[in-house]
């Protein structure tokens, strides 16, 4: 079966049921979506189908269809980081680093239709990633600076 990620199209021949999560990482080695609960509730492994937030722990390569799948891989580059990225590292948003990936898909999904959120709506969406050190008010201050710098151009 063929499918789209991060802009490139890949082959693969994998059983139709794999969930989205392991052929990323196993048969395409792109290893930016984590395996966190395996149930879609922590968002470590958050990508975008089309643009809209998907948890590939549950979905199933046979439901993409020929939609495209973006990875943190593909959302910027180290030399044109998206403005969620950016801010993610100026706000020094990650400790461990384990869901950071998924949070920072989630926010920049959540930025295409809310470009100019409040506090409450931030920590709203936010809350469905889940981040074990704790740092919801740095990826708050941080929503909030891509938000700003999006907003500018």
């Amino acid at each position: 079966m063929q499918i789209d990620v991060n802009g490139k199209a890949f082959e693969v021949e994998v059983e139709p049921e794999m969930p989205l999560l392991w052929v990323l990482r196993d048969e395409l080695g792109i290893t930016g979506p984590k395996y966190g609960c395996g149930i879609a509730q922590c968002g470590a492994c958050t990508v975008h189908v089309d643009g809209f937030v998907v948890r590939s722990c549950q979905l199933a390569v046979r439901d993409l269809g020929n939609r495209k799948v973006t990875t943190i891989e593909g959302l910027g580059s180290p030399e044109a980081l998206h403005a969620v990225q950016a801010a993610w590292i100026e706000h020094q948003v990650a400790q461990c680093g384990y869901c950071q990936s998924g949070q920072i898909m989630q926010a920049a999904s959540f930025l295409k239709t809310n470009p100019n959120p409040s506090d409450e709506q931030i920590d709203a969406v936010m809350s469905s990633n889940l981040c074990r050190c704790g740092t919801y008010p740095r990826i708050r201050s941080a929503v909030k600076a891509a938000a700003k710098k999006l907003q500018e151009g």
